[in-house]
């Protein structure tokens, strides 16, 4: 008797239970479904959730993941499946899915979605993307952070020594050059709109940030000026989501003009290179850490190296040359749905929160 379609063998060849093989990435791709669709994407919601029962039967999409099964939860599975797809379609190598994709200027129709998605699933064009990471560059975190900088900006009046942690693409560490409304450039192919509810804003003061250094670390940083790079930041935007998917592309383009150096590097690693000396007066500059929805990727080991190198350096810390931990991440070790955005500064060590968010920066309320 032959094994079913997708089964895993055993070392003699023989077939295995499939249930439990197929069931744990079933339940991934629901859970991510689910997430998608809270967070303004019905589009995959409901493409997930297809693939899930699509998965369960054994079917065409299981086929395609088989290889990649057994992929911890950590690194997104269900993301890395629908980013290959939508990559094809950008491509122009899934024309079919294509016409359904918004992104590729398709109708956004579910139920042709699915077949199309379905059928390339069939094909070998898959399986051999699915090796490739989720890389996400959210540019919309930027209108989330931003409060914070100007805030380490107006207290301490010092041009700003950016820091970033999981930087990516490096998009958020070129914030001043994007428009918000009543701040920024005017011209910026990035419009991040009023992204404040609630009726309180943060204090847009000062009108302009002199950035003295930008610098981030990745520990598989994307190049946004090249085309490879794009198109892999493009990938894993979900589709139905046009405000993202122009933030970004507005953001690739001023990648173009800004210059920012990304360092292959882990977090508690790079930061601790970055200050492992004191500071001086003479320095002038206030270096602002900062990271977006980071800590959930990083080990414990490396998150309490991270928090201890920055008590460390804060203790170093002066009037001339004070040091901001700023950080855009959820509450807890899972979280609800807002996050927040939280400031410790140096000298002093004091710590407040200024924020709850969208976790891709669509809507800020702003609390300091």
């Amino acid at each position: 008797m032959s094994a079913p379609r997708g089964a895993p063998l055993s070392a003699r060849g023989d077939p295995v239970a499939t249930g439990d093989v197929r069931s744990k990435p079933a339940r991934r791709f629901r859970g991510q479904a689910a997430s998608c669709a809270e967070l303004g994407s019905p589009l995959y919601g409901a493409l997930l959730q297809r693939a899930a029962a699509d998965i369960d039967a054994g079917g065409a999409v299981w086929d395609a993941l088989a290889p990649a099964a057994d992929v911890p939860g950590g690194l997104l599975l269900a993301l890395r499946f629908m980013g290959a797809t939508h990559r094809l379609a950008l491509t122009g190598e899934a024309p079919d899915l294509a016409a359904h994709y918004p992104s590729c200027g398709g109708d956004g129709d579910v139920d042709a979605a699915w077949e199309a998605l379905r059928a390339l699933a069939a094909t070998p064009l898959v399986t051999p993307l699915l090796s490739r990471g989720v890389q996400t560059n959210e540019v919309g975190r930027s209108a989330a952070l931003l409060g914070g900088f100007l805030t380490v900006a107006r207290e301490w009046g010092l041009p700003l020594r950016l820091l970033e942690v999981g930087a990516s693409a490096g998009l958020n560490l070129r914030f001043d050059r994007y428009h918000y409304d009543g701040w920024g450039d005017p011209t910026s192919p990035v419009d991040q709109g009023d992204p404040w509810i609630g009726g309180h804003r943060p204090e847009l003061s000062p009108s302009r940030v002199e950035i003295a250094e930008r610098r981030g670390c990745d520990v598989s940083p994307i190049d946004a000026t090249s085309a490879e790079g794009r198109l892999t930041l493009l990938s894993f935007v979900w589709p139905d989501m046009q405000r993202r998917f122009a933030l970004l592309d507005g953001a690739c383009r001023v990648a173009a003009t800004v210059p920012v150096a990304v360092d292959v590097s882990s977090g508690d690693t790079w930061i601790a290179e970055q200050l492992a000396t004191p500071a001086t007066p003479a320095d002038g500059a206030a270096t602002v850490v900062f990271h977006s929805v980071v800590l959930q990727y990083m080990a414990p080991e490396a998150r309490a190296g991270l928090s201890e190198t920055l008590a460390l350096a804060g203790g170093w810390a002066t009037a001339r040359a004070p040091l901001a931990w700023l950080r855009m991440e959820p509450p807890g070790p899972l979280g609800p749905a807002d996050f927040e955005i939280r400031l410790t500064t140096w000298p002093g060590g004091a710590d407040r929160r200024l924020a709850s968010c969208h976790p891709h920066g669509i809507w800020v309320r702003w609390e300091a």
